[in-house]
Formats: structure tokens, sequence, C-alpha cells
């Protein structure tokens, strides 16, 4: 796909050709939206959304970019909305691994918010979208409105770490009501970032440990780019921590305060990182607390 004329906006009437469908289910559905960007991504056939905090844990924004990159480059469209945090690490995936990603704002599509680099960078790769018309300011109240049109423009919702007033929990209770699949990464259950997530789960969002586990859920039996676990794109999203946990672990079985010591992190991060490459199938828990390579 080619770059774009990053300073070209475009006006789309509801109606007209190219509007796309999913906003016809959304409460509200927005009389016109401006484009500025690769206006192709509008119409990808598979997307998926990742929403969550402004002030993410580093474990978060590990994975926020983890999902953002696994998924882009298994074909996925990344949808977020370009906030500090768990939405910038998300695009910044998914533009890392070559592939398609939306971000809808709450402001004009000529003056984003945040502006700088990741702006200026999906409206060279990617897509900028708004409801708002140019030269419109970012307001606090656009926020919560733009969440719906997220919403209405994927297949489903990611929401990794968010506390219990989240807005990130507005787009994922938008999508629930339209029928969308919700997702929600599990985080350390003491930590204030993960009680938006296990509130999600109790109300029926399907928990994930790992991009694979997300795409084997909602993509099946549709054709998509293979991801072999270990391998690949997989392999290469790892973050440093897992890497480190995982050459640690290579011919051995270790407790998780002896990897932490190996790897010189603190235990929960560690203990974090253990059961995201456990859920993924990289590790594999023995009886005693002792892991090992899967």
């Amino acid at each position: 796909m080619e770059p774009a004329d990053e300073s070209e906006m475009v006006e789309l009437c509801r109606g007209e050709l190219g509007w796309p469908e999913g906003l016809a289910t959304i409460d509200v559905e927005p009389a016109r939206l401006w484009l500025r960007g690769v206006r192709e991504l509008l119409h990808s056939t598979h997307c998926v959304a990742i929403v969550g905090s402004r002030a993410p844990t580093p474990y978060g924004v590990a994975q926020a970019e983890r999902f953002g990159r696994e998924l882009a480059a298994a074909g996925v469209c990344v949808i977020s909305g370009l906030a500090r945090g768990v939405d910038a690490a998300a695009h910044t995936g998914a533009l890392d691994a070559g592939g398609g990603t939306i971000a809808v704002l709450g402001c004009g599509v000529d003056r984003p918010w945040p502006s700088g680099p990741l702006a200026d960078r999906v409206a060279r790769q990617g897509l900028l979208v708004s409801e708002f018309a140019p030269g419109t300011s970012p307001r606090r109240h656009h926020f919560p409105l733009r969440n719906r049109i997220i919403a209405g423009l994927s297949q489903a919702v990611l929401v990794i770490e968010a506390a219990e007033a989240s807005g990130s929990l507005i787009t994922a209770r938008w999508a629930a009501d339209q029928g969308q699949e919700v997702f929600a990464l599990p985080g350390r259950v003491d930590h204030p970032m993960a009680r938006g997530t296990l509130s999600l789960i109790r109300e029926g969002a399907t928990p994930v440990g790992s991009p694979q586990m997300l795409l084997d859920d909602l993509f099946s039996d549709r054709e998509l780019f293979p991801m072999t676990p270990g391998t690949g794109a997989v392999a290469a999203t790892r973050t440093p921590l897992e890497m480190a946990i995982l050459e640690s672990l290579t011919g051995e079985t270790r407790t998780a305060s002896e990897v932490a010591s190996i790897v010189e992190e603190e235990v929960p991060a560690t203990l974090a990182a253990l059961t995201t490459l456990e859920l993924g199938g990289a590790v594999r828990r023995a009886p005693g607390g002792l892991y090992h390579r899967g």
C-alpha cells in the first residue's frame, strides 16, 4: 500500500459510496467523516480495536505494542484513538509491522491530538478519521463520542490495562452493545490498572493472553496471513523481558524467583511475563511452581 499524501483531507458523507457499514449499527451514527491518510484502510476486512489506559504500566505498553504488531503482521487493521499510553503503543506496533492502523480522533484530522511524530506517521502510513470538521480543537466531551466510532469500525475490541473509570471501558461496552466480541488482557489482581479489565471479564469479556489466542478465537474461519507460535512475527515481537526469560529456561526448570534473579527483574513483572508466555504455549508450569520451556 502506497504512503498517503498526509496533507490531503477528504469528506465522506453518510449514504455515499464507501461509507463504513459498521457505523449503521451504533447509536447516533455520524453524518460525515473526515479522512486523512490511506483511505483504503477504512474498508479493511479484519479490524480490531486496541484501547486502554493513558497511563499504563511498562508491561501494559509492551503488551499493547506486541498485540498491535502481531495483529497487523497477521493482516488485521489495528484501530485506536491516538491517545498517549496504550493507544499510542498499539498504533506504533502496527506501523512497525508495516501493517494498517486507523486513529479515530476527538478533534479535526488537520490538528490531531496529541500531535507529534506518531500522528504524522499515521497520516502517512495509516488513516486519521474524525467526525469533527477540520480546524476543530480537542474537547473533553469529544473523546467519549469518538469511542463509539472506534467500536463501529471494529469487529472486536481488546482492552489492555484500564482503571475502573477508564474511557476505554466505554468503547468496550459500545462494542458489546453492538454484539461484537470484547477481549481483555488479564493483569495483576492487586493493581489499579487491572480493575477495569477484570470488571469486563466478569461481564463476559474473553480473557486473552496472546495475539494468537485472539486470532484463533476471532478469525479462525477466515483467511489471514499465517502466524506460527514461536516463529516469524510472534518471535520477533516478544518483549526483551520475555526473550530473557526464555533464554534463562533453555534446558532448565526454575522457580519464578530464580528466573527473576537471572533476568534481573522484579518478581511481579517476571510472573506477569511468565503468565503471558504460558498462555502462548512458550512456557509450561510444573507442580511446585517450577517453569520450563514449552
